[in-house]
């Protein structure tokens, strides 16, 4: 764990830091609009700039900036203990360092984080180097304990008009995603999906008789010509992908998707994005 916060905070900081506007007037640096001014308005106030444009006297208001809940979900189930060989990270390893990586930006920022678990959700006290210590301490606990099958997040567990980041390989029925995400929209809360897939997930690089071995209780299948069945799988691979970023589009819900062959930096970029509502955070 130490290895995995210090590479965290690495990643952490190769990302722009900012404060997340609240969208509505108060105090910030960020512009948020003109105003016309109002009978009695300090002349301090008066952007003499814009009123010079016009026959009226225009205040310029900032957008206010303050801290928000962000939650952090780590899917702990036996699945995303896969990898397809060995140069490359467990799924599992790689949703830890998105999930620390997270925590340590979003601490940074002064944002007020919970880690949900399956015994309940753990509210990170900011404070430096140690907030990130104790989410690292209890993402461990809650990894090393986790039963074999999915166990996800109970909506109730989100404060009302929080985020909440989900991190896993999304390899669950379309239906059960649905279910979780439209729960989330009508609390309400707005979920970030960070699909996390071995690159072996969608491309089926196998040949010849190959025997698959279930990780959650699923009975092994032995396949013969694997290759020829590679266009099928891939079709539905895709088309899974595809249900769940309709999902996501319906329900109001950004949708991220990262590979272990990339650069995990790559999906931190794209997630900060979206947590500040900039293009280029949904896929």
């Amino acid at each position: 764990m130490p290895a995995l916060i210090v590479a965290a905070t690495h990643i952490a900081a190769t990302v722009a830091a900012g404060a997340h506007g609240r969208r509505q007037a108060g105090p910030g640096d960020s512009f948020w609009q003109f105003r016309p001014a109002q009978p009695g308005e300090p002349v301090t106030r008066i952007d003499w700039r814009q009123s010079a444009r016009s026959s009226r006297a225009y205040v310029r208001e900032t957008e206010a900036e303050a801290a928000q809940t962000i939650c952090l979900w780590c899917d702990p189930s036996a699945s995303m203990r896969w990898r397809s060989n060995a140069a490359l990270p467990p799924k599992l390893d790689r949703a830890a360092l998105l999930a620390l990586a997270a925590g340590a930006l979003l601490l940074r920022q002064g944002e007020r984080v919970r880690l949900l678990t399956p015994d309940g959700p753990v509210d990170i006290p900011p404070g430096g180097r140690t907030a990130l210590d104790r989410l690292g301490l209890a993402l461990l606990r809650t990894l090393e304990n986790a039963p074999e099958s999915p166990c996800w997040p109970h909506p109730q567990q989100v404060p009302r008009h929080a985020r909440i980041v989900l991190i896993g390989d999304g390899l669950a029925l379309p239906e059960t995603i649905g279910t979780l995400l439209r729960d989330l929209a009508a609390r309400p809360a707005r979920a970030h999906l960070l699909l996390v897939n071995d690159p072996a997930e969608a491309a089926l690089p196998y040949a010849g008789r190959i025997r698959f071995a279930g990780l959650e209780d699923e009975a092994p299948l032995l396949l013969s010509g694997t290759e020829g069945l590679r266009p099928a799988y891939a079709a539905a691979f895709a088309d899974h992908q595809a249900r769940i970023a309709a999902l996501c589009r319906a329900t109001g819900h950004d949708l991220i998707r990262h590979t272990t062959d990339r650069r995990p930096e790559h999906a931190l970029l794209a997630l900060h994005a979206a947590l500040s509502d900039r293009p280029g955070g949904r896929a």
